[in-house]
C-alpha cells in the first residue's frame, strides 16, 4: 500500500511477481487519475496472469472508491502486461468523467428546483 498524490493505491498481484518496477508503473497510472478528479479516496488494483481458459493473458482490475460511498471499476486484458494496464486508464477516466457530469446535472435540477421554490412569492403581484 502506497499513497500516491493522496490516493492510497492497493497493489494484489495474482500468478505473478509484482516487482519494484512493476509497482512504481501502476502507481504511476493510477496516480495521474487525480488530476482528471482529486477526490479519489483508495485504488485498489488487481493484476493476474491467467492460466486457465486464456493462457499467456494479463488481466488489470481497478476499483476506485469515490464519495458518497461510489465505486468506479474497469478491467482490461492484453498479451502485455503493462498495455493491459495503460488500456484500463482511459476506461476509468471515461467513467469518472460520465460520473461526474451525473453529478452536475442532479445538482443544476436542484438549484432550479430551488429557485423555483423561492421565487415564487404569493404576497407580490406583478
Amino acid at each position: 500500500m502506497r499513497r500516491s498524490n493522496g490516493v492510497k493505491i492497493l497493489i494484489k498481484g495474482t500468478n505473478l511477481e509484482l516487482t519494484r518496477a512493476l509497482r512504481s508503473y501502476v502507481e504511476e497510472k493510477i496516480g495521474k487519475l487525480t488530476h482528471y478528479w482529486d477526490q479519489i479516496l483508495e485504488a485498489r488494483v488487481e493484476l493476474e496472469q491467467s492460466r486457465h481458459h486464456q493462457s499467456g493473458f494479463f488481466r488489470c482490475e481497478v476499483n476506485l472508491d469515490v464519495p458518497q460511498k461510489h465505486l468506479i471499476r474497469a478491467e482490461s486484458t492484453d498479451p502485455d502486461l503493462y498495455a493491459a494496464i495503460d488500456n484500463v486508464v482511459p476506461k476509468l477516466r471515461e467513467q469518472m468523467e460520465k460520473f461526474k457530469g451525473q453529478r452536475r446535472e442532479r445538482d443544476r435540477k436542484f438549484h432550479r428546483y430551488l429557485k423555483t421554490v423561492f421565487a415564487w412569492r404569493p404576497w407580490r403581484r406583478p
